[in-house]
């Protein structure tokens, strides 16, 4: 029998410290429903004490996903733990990850402690966490440039308070793969009791080796891995779970351990992420890329049709390529149209809500002729982002012709009340910008605005993400249609609107 490699999924804690990659509460449980469906271990929630909305939305997520472990985040602080274990309550499973750094830098300059100090909190802090759940997790910050004596010292006192799984990050991302294997393997020996836990490991990917150092570490004795869907993560990303889950189950041959993960559920997991956060997949990105298993060249393709093999070490369809091909259209009823929700891991608030959401189904359904799973998620995410507009997109022109200035025309509603405007600009989404910026003189810089197809065809929807920067606060804003320009207004008042009622939070940097 080979070992259990668990998989710890950080997307909805760490993946959501990228900049302007903040989730709404409802939009955090259908990331974790996915996350579930596709049999990770443990999910890392959020921090319930960095804010109110983080607390319920690791409450919402922990009452509503029972086939995974549900974890907060929390500093070795007792109210931290304390407001982690409130919201851990309704979890059919719960786990309290508490960390604290241990490098002279951070000790010295960060926290200002001695390293008895530091000793001792952590200590305090597992021993608080275990009046919630047996199950602790303890993290040393910066432990790869800790002391690897006084890293032992800390990880052996937790070990004897009850933690059952110590956590190694290289929080900074500067570890080579050989020395961070060599440093988990150092840890395994040379710790006593060690073998009373279980070993993770959490990487960034600042020199782009996060995935490198995690197998690494799994080939030096490490059973869990901290990972995110897409990379997603502070400054670079993280460990990237779907090409951690692959590169283990496709080299069985090599790695001493397998995970439990459907892999097939990896794709649509991916393209959920994405379009919640607003960050789109690079075409190149191993496993989830939309170029991944495309091959331009002739040699490859003459031996892909003659042997797969020659080419492909994995089948698409095993990570979930192909997977959208059900279809619902414009004959679909609302029976069918619930069934799907529900199998996407959709569920919608209140039957007004499903009825409204079905209306604007039939709307697309009149646009374009195949509805794909992707353009479900699309609308659910526009409807959830429309129940807290403060701004609403009531109409827009837009008018572009070859020697002529393009120019918009719009109308927003706030509050009750409705604002006009129009403007010229470079081309039509330009216009359409200056037109709302004429309204509403936020005082904001664009920052990045960028388009994807979200299915084939020239019907197809354009997902629109725009992100605007304001007094050092970062939002992304998304919008879908079938009509770019569309599109993009939904997208630049999705990201005012967020703005305005603070969905964002500024994250302590973990």
């Amino acid at each position: 029998m080979k070992d259990h490699l668990i998989i710890f999924d950080t997307t909805l804690r760490d993946g959501e410290q990228s900049p302007g990659a903040s989730m709404t509460r409802e939009e955090k449980v259908r990331i974790a429903r996915q996350l579930e469906r596709m049999r990770v271990d443990v999910i890392e929630a959020g921090f319930p004490a960095a804010s109110n909305g983080d607390f319920e939305a690791v409450k919402a997520v922990a009452a509503a996903v029972k086939g995974s472990t549900i974890c907060g985040l929390a500093r070795a602080i007792e109210g931290d733990i304390r407001r982690a274990g409130e919201a851990l309550q309704g979890a059919n499973s719960a786990r309290i990850h508490t960390f604290i750094a241990t490098s002279p830098i951070h000790m010295e300059k960060k926290l200002r402690m001695s390293p008895d100090q530091v000793v001792e909190q952590a200590v305090k802090a597992v021993k608080w966490a275990r009046q919630y759940t047996n199950d602790v997790e303890f993290s040393p910050e910066d432990a790869g440039r800790s002391d690897i004596t006084f890293l032992c010292r800390v990880l052996e006192a937790v070990i004897d308070a009850g933690a059952g799984t110590v956590n190694i990050p290289d929080t900074v991302g500067y570890t080579m793969p050989q020395q961070f294997g060599e440093l988990i393997r150092t840890l395994r020996e040379r710790i006593p009791n060690s073998d009373k836990v279980v070993f993770s490991v959490h990487c960034h990917n600042d020199l782009g080796l996060a995935v490198a150092n995690s197998l690494s570490a799994v080939m030096n004795g490490a059973r869990q891995v901290e990972c995110t869907v897409n990379g997603l993560g502070e400054r670079a990303g993280n460990a990237s779970l779907e090409e951690i889950v692959m590169a283990v189950r496709t080299r069985q041959d090599f790695f001493p351990c397998d995970t439990r993960i459907d892999a097939v559920h990896i794709v649509p997991a991916s393209k959920l992420v994405s379009g919640i956060t607003g960050f789109p997949v690079q075409p190149n990105k191993a496993i989830v890329g939309a170029n991944a298993f495309a091959h331009e060249s002739g040699i490859h393709q003459d031996g892909v049709l003659k042997h797969r093999e020659t080419y492909e070490i994995m089948r698409a369809e095993d990570v979930g390529w192909g997977a959208n091909k059900l279809l619902l259209g414009k004959h679909s009823g609302r029976n069918a149209f619930r069934s799907r929700l529900a199998e996407l891991g959709i569920e919608l608030e209140s039957e007004e809500i499903l009825n409204a959401t079905f209306m604007r189904f039939k709307e697309l359904a009149d646009k374009k002729h195949d509805i794909f799973d992707e353009d479900l998620h699309a609308l659910v995410s526009d409807d959830a982002a429309a129940l807290q507009e403060h701004y609403k997109l009531l109409s827009l022109t837009a008018h572009s012709e070859t020697g002529e200035t393009p120019h918009a025309s719009i109308v927003i509603g706030e509050e009750g009340r409705e604002s006009r405007a129009e403007s010229d600009g470079s081309g039509p989404v330009d216009a359409t910008f200056r037109a709302i910026e004429k309204i509403l003189n936020s005082g904001v810089e664009l920052q990045l605005y960028s388009v994807n197809a979200i299915t084939s065809g020239t019907d197809s929807q354009g997902e629109v993400t725009v992100r605007l920067q304001k007094s050092g606060r970062i939002v992304n804003g998304n919008g879908a249609d079938t009509d770019i320009v569309v599109a993009s207004a939904k997208a630049y008042l999705s990201a005012l609107n967020k703005l305005h009622s603070k969905l964002e939070r500024a994250h302590p940097q973990v």
